[in-house]
């Protein structure tokens, strides 16, 4: 695909990235290039690895340093590993590879009045290491001069004691899991200030949490993680290593202490594929999963004793009570998203199952073993020596899903860079506003109208579940706009000098500054990751269908159904409209989703029969085929690099719930954005090749449908 391709397909977003490189010397004309050499640049922009791959005649002796900002542009997927190797080469291998932890070193560094904070990750437990310092240090639970707490509900004031009296004597004292104890946390913060005043210097602290379970998401009170050693011992996470390590918590002692050596061998082996895999399912992060589990090595080892348990209670293998007390209860457990059981429960489905004497697949590449001739040490070795490549088709998932979170990576370095990089001074200060002041007038040049409600009202023949919808999203853009419109003229005011600058004007000038969507302006908008150029664009977009609706309050043929705050008011009232028209009870009804051939709202010239046309939703973990000749289009696997093709036009209608569509339909969680989790919307109903065709494919490859493509 060429650069002009990108530009229309992606919006601004790679070339305005491209056209900012402009103002460095390095890149002169380097947009020109770009339009005249198409061939060169289309042919590195497809490289597997455009990081070692030579760049057109033009550009061929960029330095490497001008080469990581030319990959954070346009191939930002890559920019993890050019930045490696970039380190790498120019600071030393120490800066790039985890050391082994050392609990010495570690606690060198702490004191009284600085706490060692663990982060806590699957298969990492620091309580045995903290122990073994302790013991070397004088201090044993067995005296009290150790006092380990694990932190729940009640637990507050025999924290709080331990805390003051630690610090008085100089004992130490562990606080496990405190993330549990969120707004116990700012006590905590507290505390730990007041014993610092006059702590014995033996006195030591010792902190561990898991981290949030969303991304953006902060537990910690941020003074508390300032003043601590922070030590992330997270263990490898590749499959190989997760698979090695899971399979050593067994032996041969456990396989020869079964009735049922062959059945226990072999379903033991693809629990441990599994465990694998839903570890390693993470990096792929909210495609993964949409929330963070820390699924640890305990779930692995109970699981084992129950199916144990269970082959010396059953004659016959009873494979589906393991897989429901696997999948719902001891993996399951952990769980708090539906969309994340029902893949786990799909990997029990697909790697559980009786065909696993039988040499069957785990996935490409690896298959089960002939329990009859393989013991646990054969076992281990087939581990290190027929496990393929690890890539995401090992974990049902599309090579779009790699780009994916190496993307979100970069992006994630570069937002972390930012955030602890200071603050400008001086005449940069100066420069900096100068700069601010500039997107304050542009914004406020470009921000839409309010729109008068009463004569919206007036213009209202019937008030039909739509219009419903319709005031509705009027009132919550007219508090948007007018949140922006006067945040933008105080900053105005502030930086001229006619009022004092206040920390919600410098928190919305450093938002500006960083292309970031202000907090004071997401508190009364939408879902969305956009940065803040693309943002106001969108939200430009969305006036102008919302003034087309309201000008004579006639309905669009298709609704942009992600333009709106809340998307599922307008689906409920396509529910209420149906339920009225056929006297149906609305408690009854469902939405089913058909796909219909038309690629975009242009191609419509009517409205549709039953229902409403929506469209603006994006495919993740797979594409859609248009169905020729008439059929019906059904689901494909993606183009590489094609990470969120659009979804046509949908006709979504109301139907009686026994009545909704079932046979070859993929249930399709949709989501506001990439993000998932809280963004849920509703379900919709995407038909598959073959009425006989298993979903398990689509849940594995986390097939979803976004209502932005972020």
């Amino acid at each position: 695909m060429c650069i002009r391709d990108r530009r229309r397909v992606h919006g601004d977003q790679i070339w305005a990235a491209c056209k900012a490189l402009e103002q460095l010397s390095a890149f002169a004309n380097f947009s020109q290039s770009l339009e005249q050499d198409p061939l060169p640049w289309k042919k590195w922009y497809g490289e597997e690895k455009a990081e070692f791959a030579d760049l057109p005649r033009s550009f061929k002796e960029l330095s490497k340093f001008h080469r990581l900002l030319l990959l954070r542009a346009m191939r930002p997927d890559r920019c993890p590993s050019a930045l490696f190797a970039f380190v790498s080469e120019f600071m030393g291998e120490r800066f790039v590879e985890q050391r082994p932890f050392n609990i010495e070193e570690t606690y060198e560094e702490s004191s009284s009045v600085t706490p060692i904070f663990f982060v806590l990750f699957p298969g990492v437990d620091p309580t045995p290491e903290v122990e073994r310092i302790a013991g070397q240090n004088g201090k044993f639970i067995s005296d009290g001069k150790f006092v380990n707490i694990s932190m729940g509900q009640g637990q507050e004031e025999t924290a709080r004691k331990a805390i003051f009296n630690a610090a008085k004597v100089g004992d130490w004292i562990m606080l496990q899991n405190v993330h549990l104890m969120e707004k116990w946390l700012k006590l905590f913060e507290r505390y730990l200030e007041q014993v610092a005043e006059d702590a014995h210097p033996d006195f030591r602290c010792f902190i561990s949490s898991e981290p949030p379970p969303l991304p953006l998401m902060k537990i910690i009170p941020e003074s508390i993680l300032q003043n601590c050693v922070k030590v992330a011992n997270e263990a490898p996470q590749d499959l190989k290593a997760n698979l090695r390590r899971a399979y050593s918590k067994f032996n041969q002692g456990m396989i020869t202490k079964s009735s049922k050596p062959n059945d226990f061998k072999s379903i033991l082996f693809a629990l441990c594929v599994f465990h694998s895999l839903v570890l390693g399912r993470r990096k792929f992060g909210s495609q993964g999963w949409s929330r963070i589990y820390n699924f640890n090595d305990g779930d692995l080892t109970i699981c084992a004793d129950v199916l144990h348990n269970y082959l010396e209670k059953y004659e016959q293998v009873p494979y589906d009570d393991l897989r429901y007390i696997y999948g719902e209860i001891m993996y399951g457990g952990h769980i708090t998203d539906n969309w994340d059981r029902r893949t786990c429960n799909t990997y029990l489905r697909v790697l559980v199952r009786p065909e696993l004497q039988a040499n069957m697949a785990f996935f490409p590449g690896f298959r089960s073993p002939d329990p009859v001739k393989f013991d646990y040490a054969v076992y281990a070795k087939y581990i290190e020596e027929k496990l393929p490549i690890e890539s995401p088709i090992v974990f049902g998932m599309s090579p779009n899903a790699e780009i994916g979170y190496l993307t979100t990576m970069c992006d994630t370095i570069f937002r972390t860079i930012i955030e602890v990089q200071g603050g400008s001074s001086g005449g940069g200060a100066s420069k900096k506003d100068e700069g601010v002041m500039t997107l304050i007038n542009d914004f406020k040049t470009r921000l839409p109208k309010s729109y008068h409600i009463l004569d919206i009202t007036g213009r209202i023949k019937e008030k039909t579940p739509y219009v419903v919808v319709c005031l509705q999203e009027c009132e919550r853009m007219n508090t948007l706009l007018s949140e922006i419109d006067r945040s933008l003229e105080e900053l105005k005011l502030g930086l001229l000098g006619a009022l004092n600058i206040t920390d919600a004007m410098e928190g919305l000038s450093r938002a500006l500054s960083l292309n970031r969507v202000p907090d004071n302006w997401e508190k009364y908008a939408y879902f969305s990751k956009k940065a803040l150029s693309a943002w106001f664009t969108d939200l430009i977009e969305r006036t102008i269908q919302l003034h087309e609706w309201t000008k004579e309050m006639v309905m669009p043929k298709s609704l942009c159904i992600s333009y709106l705050f809340n998307p599922m008011s307008f689906l409920t009232a396509i529910m209420q409209t149906t339920a009225r028209s056929k006297e149906l009870p609305l408690d009854n009804m469902t939405l089913q989703t058909d796909v219909t051939g038309y690629k975009g709202p242009e191609d419509i010239q009517t409205y549709a029969e039953q229902g409403f046309f929506i469209h603006g939703l994006f495919l993740e973990g797979a594409a859609w085929e248009i169905g020729a000749n008439g059929n019906d289009g059904f689901l494909i696997d993606q183009k590489l690099k094609d990470l969120h093709p659009k979804l046509p036009v949908v006709n979504v209608i109301a139907v009686p719930a026994d009545k909704k569509k079932t046979a070859g339909q993929y249930q399709c969680p949709v989501y506001v954005t990439s993000a998932r989790g809280p963004t849920y919307v509703f379900t919709a109903n995407l038909s598959m090749e073959s009425e006989d065709m298993d979903s398990a494919k689509w849940i594995l490859s986390g097939c979803a449908l976004l209502m932005s493509d972020d």
